[in-house]
């Protein structure tokens, strides 16, 4: 005899399906928690956690987790320092923070408008406060649609859920958050590593975030300008920190002498971009000879040194 569904009595139906779904909804459990699996953190400093990104190129299987985030705990809350390359890396920052605290998160912090530090904003809804330098807002509208699309074959479906969040809180030039009996000093800068960036300064540990003003191992990369960035560093060795978090690298350093390996690239890009100028070679040329010489010493080179050149090459030709 053929079987029939509808000689199922409605209330076997009834359960049936409530099992498909019961079973279901275990299946997605199980998945989520397997994407969740919180980030691991370095503490580097008292109530001070880190993420180290890898030193790559933000793709899906890295999540884009390539730079360094992190976050500080004071007696009221927290304050995350950027986010991560993409909202599920974001939510397993989530985890983590989770893990070392049950105080809520007070502010986001974004340190420049770079995708691999913000696309993990959507993780964190209100009533956290997001914070950034006050050309952020306006980098992030201009560039977002664009980072979305130029990452789209390589990060795929992991946009989907990235939203641009800008700050509601702004930096003009400098500003201090209290997260209980732990004072945070926030500055924004010239236009250096980007037209964007901001560090925080931990004043009860000397912990300096310095997002991507600061980069040790992956060659830094340059989206603002060359002198202003050559600038920026003299001001930032006068800060009283006793360690950096760099954006890019290990989760912290001694400080300032973090600075010496990139204050020499920069300078080198800028002395040979000089000559080159002076000797009327092209920018064509030039962005393949520009800094050779510092290849050895960093990692990521043949990606961003070229284009390092040109920007470089670009802004000191009108000298």
């Amino acid at each position: 005899m053929r079987a029939h569904y509808d000689a199922i009595p409605p209330r076997s139906a009834a359960l049936i399906t409530l099992l498909v779904a019961l079973l279901s909804r275990i299946a997605t459990l199980t998945y989520s928690q397997e994407i969740l699996k919180p980030l691991s953190l370095d503490q580097v400093g008292s109530g001070i956690y880190v993420h180290a990104g890898e030193v790559a190129l933000m793709n899906a299987a890295n999540e884009g987790a390539i730079a360094n985030i992190g976050l500080v705990i004071g007696d009221e809350g927290v304050a995350v320092i950027d986010t991560g390359g993409s909202v599920r890396e974001g939510r397993r920052l989530v985890q983590a923070i989770g893990q070392v605290t049950s105080k809520p998160v007070l502010y986001v912090i974004n340190t420049h408008a770079h995708p691999d530090h913000l696309f993990g904003n959507a993780a964190f809804p209100p009533p956290a406060v997001f914070v950034g330098s006050h050309n952020l807002p306006r980098d992030m509208m201009e560039r977002g649609p664009y980072y979305l699309k130029s990452f789209r074959p390589t990060m795929g479906a992991l946009l989907d859920e990235v939203k641009i969040v800008p700050p509601t809180m702004i930096v003009d030039s400098q500003l201090q958050l209290d997260l209980g009996h732990r004072v945070l000093s926030l500055r924004a800068w010239r236009a250096s590593h980007s037209d964007s960036d901001l560090t925080v300064f931990d004043e009860r540990t000397g912990t300096l975030f310095a997002g991507d003003l600061v980069f040790m191992q992956h060659v830094p990369v340059l989206d603002g300008s060359i002198r202003g960035w050559l600038a920026t560093i003299d001001e930032l060795t006068k800060l009283p920190a006793k360690r950096v978090v760099p954006g890019h690298g290990p989760p912290s350093a001694p400080w300032p002498a973090a600075l010496d390996p990139e204050r020499q690239y920069l300078a080198r890009l800028q002395s040979d971009c000089r000559d080159l100028i002076k000797r009327g070679v092209p920018i064509a040329a030039a962005s393949q000879l520009a800094a050779a010489s510092e290849k050895s010493h960093w990692e990521l080179f043949d990606e961003y040194n070229a284009r390092n050149a040109t920007a470089a090459f670009s802004e000191l030709e009108w000298e």
